[in-house]
Parts: C-alpha cells; structure tokens; sequence
C-alpha cells in the first residue's frame, strides 16, 4: 500500500492531539506549571470583576468591613456601627438586608458586553464565607438561605454565557471567622479540618455544579499550598474536572504561590511591573480607588476617571498582561450609574481601538518616549502605535518602527471630550 505524504501528515497530527489531549498532570508544581495556559485567556484582554456579597449592605469602608469592626477593630467603624445600629447587631444580621431586589442579571450582562470586556468574574464567596450560592456546605450563610434567596452566581452565569462572554468564579480560600478555620490555624495548620470538612468539597461542588472558565483564588496567604492541599485540587481540576480543558487558574495557592505558582500570575493586588514580564499576568484594578465592593462613602476624586482606566488598560496589554476592572454592586443589585458610565466608556473607546488590544501580543519594544508617549502591541506582521496623550502638534516622529518602500500606515482617531479636554489616539 503507497502512503502519501498528506497521510503521514494526519497520522502525525493525530498522534500529536492524542498526546495532548491525554496528557495527565501529577499533584506538584513542576507538572501543574508546565500546563499551557488555554488560548482564550490571552486572547480576551479585558474582563471584569465584580466584588458582591454581605459586605455590600453596610458599604461602608471596604469589602472587609467585617475584619476591621471585629478584627482589627478599627476606631472609625466600631463608631460607625455605634452610631448607627443598635446594640448587640452582629455582622450576620446583615445578611437579611442583602436583598437583591433589583438585581437584573442580563441588565447587568448588556452592560459588561457594551464595555467591550470578554470575561466576568464574580465574588461566589469573599472572606466573610458567605456563598453567592446555595452552597451546602454553608448552611444558612448563603444567598439562597438568606437574604435574597436566590442562586447569584447560576443567575449571573446564565445571562454572561448567552452573550458569549466567558465566566470565572472569585473563591476566598480562608474565611476570617470560620470557628473550623480557627482551630486549624491555631494548631499551626497542623490539622485540616477546614480543607476536608468545608474548602475543599466546596470548591469542588462549585466548580461542578457551575463549570467556571475561571478560577481567581484568594484567601490563601496565611497558610502554605500543602495546607490547602492545593496541588491536588488543582491535578483533578486539570485531569478531571468538566471544565479541564478551558479552566483558567491564578497564582494565588498558598502562603509563597503568588508570581509563582498557578496559571497566569496576579502577584499582588493592582500588580505593575515596570518591565515585560516572562509569564502571563493579570492587573487587577477597582473604578473605587478605595474599595473592591461598594461604598456609600465613596467621592468622585476616589474614582479612575475614563482616561486614567484606558491609559492603565494599554499599559497593561502592551506589557502583555489582561486588565480585571472592578466594580462593586449596591446590596439591592444596582450597579451605580458612575460605574455603568466608565464602562460604557471603555466599550466605545474599544469598538474603534479593540484592533489593537484583542488577540494582540507584545511586541519587541513595549513603549517609547519620543515626540509623545506611545505603546506598542502586535499581531501577526502588524504593530499599533497607541497615543494616550494629544501629541498637540500636526507631525511626530516615531523613533523604533522601521519602515521600508511596502509600509503601509492607517490612522484612526478617538476623541474623549473629558473635562480636562484630553484627547485619545490610536495609530
């Protein structure tokens, strides 16, 4: 029988998919960060994050308004809370007035999509242990056994998933007053009662019952991953899991993981590395330069304005990480209009310069201080030249790209008439 060479080519690719597609990975980091990371999320480059839960009633602060009333103990919230509540009201007679009520899950689906944003990840449990989810490990302490009793996270995922976009789920590992919890840390982490009994179960059932492409862990610094038992979770989650071939995972495993260990690495919050970094990253940045969730306290010089956001969101794309932008809801399920404005915003800024930001790579100059500042990203044989500033002269020079006879140059041109006048150029 004659073999042709365009058979041996198939049975090649398919030796090489089989390869692939059985690859197994073992429960220790050296398997676990050899996975490659899945192609979509490099893709996307914009999502947003969206930080909600019991936190939000309150709004008072930060999202750990728990931690400093109780923990820290901080002079400005235990006044707070003696000015306006009575006494004896503990932080669990929140959760009743997490009502939700207005909450429109595709409402708020339409408006991530107009922002041009890819991704969504949303809180199903900050570090207050209270699930956005029946959980039933969380017996009573979740939005389905209390306060707005229904299923935020399977609301919210059905409405981002019918517009295509993909959804990550935000897991605190640790919750702050978890008796379970306490107990192991006060035997030095010698004991995992809280893994076996209440993490670990419950990040299982999440993950099946949800199908997260997304997993943004945190909550993990005061113990080491072998606490967490974080390498296994993360080979079935790999091996097992439904979602094994698309899941996306961050850095954030353990006591040590962090810019580390993982998938793409978050580093520390609001992360900015002053150089390329040699392995994919995220930035995660709040619209509230104070708060991750909402604040009735908030003032309009506490929030990125639109030019500050798309400056930051360039920056970090041509340094070839994705921009996380968050916002956090009312406790009765608004997303306010100043937040809902910046978004838009972004969308229209993307729906002319989205070219030069989505599926693009880093090039081999990331930036340069010539006539204005600029940013480069990349795609294939094409380099976008990114102006966040108004060059305010007619004619600049670009000192890095190298032209020759065949060099073909297009010009596009976003106007923003902010306040302060500033313009936005994409070339």
């Amino acid at each position: 029988m004659q073999v042709t060479r365009s058979q041996i080519s198939l049975f090649l690719c398919l030796l090489s998919c089989a390869s692939s597609l059985g690859t197994r990975y073992t429960p220790d980091w050296a398997s676990l960060d050899a996975r490659p990371l899945p192609e979509w999320y490099d893709e996307v480059k914009f999502g947003i994050f969206v930080h909600w839960g019991v936190f939000s009633v309150p709004a008072f602060g930060s999202e750990w308004f728990w931690w400093y009333w109780k923990g820290a103990q901080s002079p400005s919230y235990i006044q707070f809370m003696t000015k306006n509540y009575p006494p004896g009201f503990s932080y669990t007679d929140f959760a009743p007035e997490f009502h939700a009520q207005f909450f429109d899950p595709d409402e708020w689906a339409d408006i991530f999509e107009a922002s041009g944003a890819k991704y969504v990840v949303l809180t199903n449990k900050h570090h207050e242990g209270f699930t956005n989810w029946g959980s039933p490990y969380s017996w009573n302490w979740n939005s389905v056994d209390n306060g707005p009793h229904r299923d935020l996270v399977g609301d919210l995922g059905a409405a981002i998933r019918k517009r295509s976009l993909h959804y990550g789920l935000y897991n605190s590992l640790y919750e702050w007053f978890n008796p379970i919890y306490l107990s192991d840390k006060q035997s030095g982490f010698k004991t995992q009662d809280y893994v076996v009994k209440k993490a670990m179960p419950e990040l299982h059932e999440l993950v099946n019952r949800y199908k997260p492409d997304l997993i943004w862990s945190d909550g993990d610094w005061e113990a080491p991953d072998t606490y967490w038992n974080s390498t296994g979770f993360l080979a079935w989650l790999y091996n097992d899991s439904p979602v094994k071939d698309v899941v996306v995972t961050n850095d954030r495993w353990g006591l040590g993981c962090y810019c580390k260990h993982g998938g793409y690495y978050n580093c520390a919050d609001k992360f900015t590395p002053g150089e390329l970094p040699n392995h994919k990253w995220e930035k995660c940045q709040s619209v509230d330069t104070i708060s991750w969730g909402y604040r009735r306290n908030m003032k309009l010089s506490e929030l990125m304005d639109l030019p500050s956001i798309i400056k930051d969101m360039v920056y970090v794309v041509a340094l070839g990480g994705n921009y996380l932008l968050n916002v956090g809801p009312t406790s009765d399920g608004m997303i306010a209009p100043l937040f809902e404005e910046r978004l838009r915003g972004i969308g229209a800024w993307l729906k002319v310069n989205g070219e030069a930001i989505y599926a693009t790579k880093p090039w081999r100059v990331q930036a340069e201080n010539a006539t204005v500042p600029v940013w480069y990203t990349s795609k294939s044989s094409t380099v976008y030249a990114i102006f966040t500033s108004n060059p305010m002269q007619n004619s600049f020079k670009l000192l890095t790209p190298k032209t020759s006879y065949n060099t073909v140059v297009n010009i596009s041109i976003h106007h923003y008439l902010e306040e302060k006048k500033k313009s936005y150029f994409f070339w």
